[in-house]
């Protein structure tokens, strides 16, 4: 599968929302990928991490977020559902996944529950090893200031409003992935 086939088919020419996508996702594709190739150990495959990482965002036209250009009705933490229903309509229910579970750390059912987070009451918590390296490689980059890559306490930080359970899985991921 071709990522910028599925990109070029939501994603206008020369929007801004396409520009901050395609930057954002070349970035957390390219930090995915060193840890994929860092680590043989963990057996992941480095094609669908290419592919998943270069598609995680691709449902954030949907919701409303001036600040990146995307004026959709949707809040924008359901960017990760609103894509991964888009991927299965395209037939990549494992991409789809990848959407779904990489906001935050994960997003538990409590922490749904507890926040009133408006989103689907589900488990959204990274599970194969492909997702959890998108999803930690995703929290180094910003879609607001592209040209810089988050430190690892900025990162750890940014995932602090979603949960304290999420900051436990992005230690784990810093041990096993750095």
């Amino acid at each position: 599968m071709n990522p910028i086939e599925l990109i070029n088919k939501y994603y206008p020419d020369q929007t801004e929302r396409r520009r901050i996508l395609l930057v954002h996702s070349q970035s957390v594709t390219k930090k995915a990928l060193q840890i994929v190739d860092a680590h043989p150990e963990l057996k992941a495959d480095r094609e669908f991490v290419r592919e998943a990482a270069m598609l995680h965002d691709i449902g954030i036209f949907l919701t409303d977020a001036p600040g990146i250009d995307c004026h959709g009705e949707a809040p924008y933490i359901a960017h990760g559902y609103l894509g991964a229903d888009l991927l299965r309509q395209e037939g990549y229910p494992r991409h789809a996944l990848v959407c779904e579970r990489h906001t935050g750390a994960g997003i538990t059912l409590q922490d749904i529950i507890d926040q009133q987070l408006p989103i689907p009451h589900r488990e959204m918590l990274p599970l194969s090893i492909e997702e959890q390296i998108v999803c930690f490689a995703d929290k180094f980059f910003s879609k607001n200031h592209l040209d810089e890559e988050k430190t690892v306490e900025k990162a750890r930080k940014s995932i602090l409003k979603f949960g304290d359970d999420g900051t436990e899985r992005f230690d784990r991921w810093c041990v096993l992935f750095l």
